[in-house]
């Protein structure tokens, strides 16, 4: 049994770096139109009609509810479950690439489910902009590379170098704070549909 729950949310910021799942913990009570970028602030606005239960009014759809697993040490909210089609939908404003993160994010939130009790069948990411769905069938080499990232999560040391690329640091709202300047050997693979 955990007793400290990683926050299935912060898997996707750990996947993208390691140090900024730091900063986003030190930062997560402060007003976030002060530290977030563009980006994350449509994103936030993206999921608003999800996080007030305003998505759906069909009894079938479940959103934006709390989900846990003891069993595995995970806590978070889902976007959508739809309980008849047994179907696990998350939501991002806009997919150019599907991530690593994206997969371990409904991988984490399907294990939460069914510890629950939802049996779910398909799991789906859906692209708000441009209206599109990507299937997703989560494999061994993306489930091993999820529980060696929870591994890496519980044992994250701010201290130790990350190794992140440049691109990655200058895309990151922390890089002021960081100043990380490394090389890059980590990456968030990107799977192409």
């Amino acid at each position: 049994m955990y007793y400290d729950y990683i926050q299935i949310s912060k898997i996707n910021d750990f996947t993208f770096c390691p140090r900024s799942l730091y900063f986003h913990s030190v930062y997560e009570s402060f007003d976030k139109t002060q530290y977030k970028a563009r980006p994350q602030i449509a994103g936030t606005i993206a999921h608003k009609s999800v996080e007030e239960g305003k998505f759906s009014s069909r009894k079938n759809i479940l959103q934006g509810m709390e989900v846990f697993s003891a069993r595995h040490g995970i806590i978070g909210k889902i976007d959508i479950y739809d309980t008849k089609k047994q179907e696990l939908i998350e939501r991002k404003r806009m997919i150019k690439k599907v991530y690593d993160g994206y997969l371990f994010q409904l991988y984490a939130q399907k294990l939460c489910l069914e510890e629950m009790g939802y049996p779910v069948k398909k799991i789906k990411l859906y692209s708000l902009v441009d209206n599109r769905v990507y299937p997703v069938e989560i494999g061994e080499k993306q489930k091993e590379l999820f529980w060696q990232t929870l591994s890496e999560i519980r044992s994250f040391s701010f201290h130790k170098n990350t190794n992140v690329s440049k691109a990655k640091c200058s895309a990151c709202i922390y890089r002021e704070l960081c100043r990380q300047e490394s090389g890059a050997t980590r990456q968030n693979a990107a799977v192409n549909f």
